[in-house]
């Protein structure tokens, strides 16, 4: 695996890739607020910046939805968002469900959704090189599956949720930090 810099313009990027783009929704929430203390991000932005000149296919962004009973100020703060998600050119949202255990939430379908859609565009032919924002090391067998199929597959995360096996499997590495995100939030 090969790390690549911060800058946009790093390495030598080919312009006729076609990039999908996998954004594990909770995975980024918790870093950005983690590490930036914020998660105001404009996605328009933060695609353009991973996508380093090359063409999107398009960028899927996966969550659960939250409990409108349980947790209504979430689930009405979460509308809005997915709002502004579902008006962003070329993304699509897939959503999974939170199930409660000894009432604690949690996620659930999210994984088997962002690795289904990876191997099966992948399958289709429809990218090159697929960008999973994610440091989930459960991802590592479907990471290595794509590049079997002869794609590229770039980890985009921040080094506080690095997964050893993840990173193995990949072919390039995009660190997440705070100075990556300088100019890509909402306000």
């Amino acid at each position: 695996m090969l790390e690549s810099s911060n800058n946009t313009n790093a390495g030598t990027e080919d312009p006729a890739a076609r990039v999908a783009i996998f954004i594990d929704g909770s995975n980024l929430y918790h870093a950005l607020e983690e590490n930036c203390r914020r998660a105001d991000l404009s996605f328009p932005k933060f695609v353009n910046k991973l996508l380093r000149g090359r063409r999107l296919l398009r960028t899927y962004y996966y969550n659960i939805l939250q409990d409108s009973r349980r947790k209504p100020q979430a689930f009405w703060q979460q509308q809005k968002f997915m709002a502004v998600l579902h008006a962003t050119p070329y993304l699509e949202v897939r959503l999974g469900h939170s199930a409660y255990r000894r009432g604690i939430a949690v996620e659930k379908g999210v994984d088997i959704k962002i690795a289904t859609d990876m191997l099966q565009l992948a399958w289709k032919n429809l990218y090159t090189t697929g960008i999973l924002v994610s440091g989930d090391g459960d991802f590592s067998y479907a990471v290595q599956t794509v590049k079997n199929m002869g794609k590229y597959i770039e980890i985009a995360c921040f080094e506080s949720n690095q997964s050893k096996e993840l990173l193995e499997a990949s072919d390039t590495l995009i660190t997440l930090n705070p100075a990556f995100f300088e100019g890509l939030w909402v306000t």
